[in-house]
C-alpha cells in the first residue's frame, strides 16, 4: 500500500526534476553541490547506525561482501555491455560505464526506507568506491577498447569526505551530544525531501538544454535508465537468494542505488555527453524506484 511519505516523495522528485530544467539559469548555483549535498543525506543515514556493529559484521559477511562485489562491478557490466551492444549499440559504452560505478553514498539512506540490512550497503559503498578505479577502467579498455583513468588518490580523498566525514561527526556527536541526534533523527524525513530535491534541480539543472531540445533522446535514455534499474534490483535481489529478507533487500539497493553523480563528473571528460546524460536521467529511476521497490520489499517473506 502507499503510504503518504511514498507520496510526498513522487512529488519531490518531480517537482525539483521539473524545477530544474524548467529554470536551469536561477537554478545553476546548485549545480557543484550534489556531492556535499549527499555527505548531509549519509549524516542523517549514520545516525542510526553503530560503527561497532559494522567492523564486527566484517568478518562474518566477508564472502557475502565478496560476491556481491565481483558480480556488482564486473559480472553485470560485462553481461550488459554485450546485451546492450547487440540490441543499441550506442548506448554500449555508457551502460558499461553506469553499470560499472560504485554503490552511491545515499545507499545506506535507501536501505533504511526499505528496511534492508543497512550493513552490507555501507560496506559496498566503502568496498565498491576503493576497487572501482581499478575495476572501470579495465573493463573499458578489455569490451570497449577505450581508455579511462580514475585516479585512485582522488576516489580515497572522495571517499573520505562523503563518507568518514558525515560518520566522525556522528561518532562525536553521539558521545557528546546524543540527545541532539534523536532530535535530528526525528526530522529526517522533511530533511532528507529537502535534500532530495536540492541534489535533484542541481544534476537536472545541468542538462536542461538536452532533456527540452531533444524529447525523442530524452526518451529512449529515460527508457534505458528505467530498464537499467530494473535489472539491478532484481540481480542484486537474487544474489543474495537463500540470506535474510534484509539481506536479499541489501543485495537490491547495493546494485540499484549507484553513484551516478561521480559519474555525470568524470564521464564527460572521456567519453563525450551520452555518458553523463545517462547517469543523469539515471537520477529519475534512482528516486522513483524507491516506492515500487519498498512496495516490492512489503510482498516478500
Amino acid at each position: 500500500m502507499i503510504r503518504k511519505n511514498d507520496l510526498i516523495l513522487l512529488l519531490v522528485i518531480f517537482s525539483s526534476m521539473g524545477v530544474g530544467i524548467a529554470f536551469p539559469e536561477q537554478t545553476r548555483m546548485l549545480q557543484p553541490y550534489p556531492l556535499y549535498l549527499m555527505m548531509f543525506q549519509l549524516f542523517f543515514s549514520f545516525i542510526k547506525i553503530e560503527f561497532a556493529e559494522v567492523f564486527r559484521s566484517i568478518g562474518k559477511n566477508a564472502s557475502f561482501l565478496f560476491i556481491l562485489s565481483l558480480t556488482k562491478l564486473l559480472v553485470v557490466p560485462t553481461l550488459l555491455f554485450f546485451l546492450t551492444e547487440a540490441i543499441w549499440p550506442k548506448y554500449a559504452l555508457p551502460v558499461l560505464l553506469l553499470s560499472g560505478i560504485s554503490t552511491g553514498v545515499v545507499a545506506p539512506f535507501v536501505a533504511d526506507l526499505l528496511d534492508a540490512s543497512m550493513i552490507p550497503v555501507l560496506m559496498m559503498v566503502v568496498v565498491s568506491s576503493l576497487l572501482v578505479p581499478f575495476s572501470l577502467p579495465a573493463l573499458v579498455s578489455l569490451l570497449a577498447g577505450r581508455t579511462m583513468e580514475i585516479s585512485f588518490l582522488s576516489m580515497v580523498k572522495i571517499l573520505a569526505m562523503v563518507i568518514f566525514t558525515p560518520a566522525v561527526c556522528v561518532i562525536v556527536m553521539r558521545r557528546l551530544m546524543p540527545s541532539f541526534l534523536e532530535k535530528l533523527e526525528r526530522v529526517q524525513f522533511p530533511i532528507s525531501m529537502v535534500l532530495f530535491a536540492l541534489i535533484n534541480i542541481g544534476v537536472f539543472s545541468k542538462y536542461s538544454s538536452f532533456f527540452r531540445e531533444n524529447p525523442i533522446e530524452l526518451a529512449g535514455t529515460l527508457f534505458v535508465a528505467f530498464s537499467l534499474s530494473a535489472v539491478y534490483h532484481v540481480v542484486g535481489f537474487l544474489v543474495a537468494w537463500g540470506r535474510k529478507k534484509e539481506e536479499r533487500l541489501a543485495g537490491a539497493v547495493s546494485f540499484s542505488y549507484l553513484n551516478a553523480i561521480l559519474l555525470i563528473a568524470f564521464a564527460s571528460q572521456f567519453f563525450g555527453p551520452l555518458s553523463s546524460v545517462l547517469a543523469a536521467a539515471y537520477m529519475l529511476p534512482f528516486f522513483v524506484m524507491i516506492v515500487p521497490a519498498r512496495l516490492a520489499g512489503n510482498l516478500i517473506k
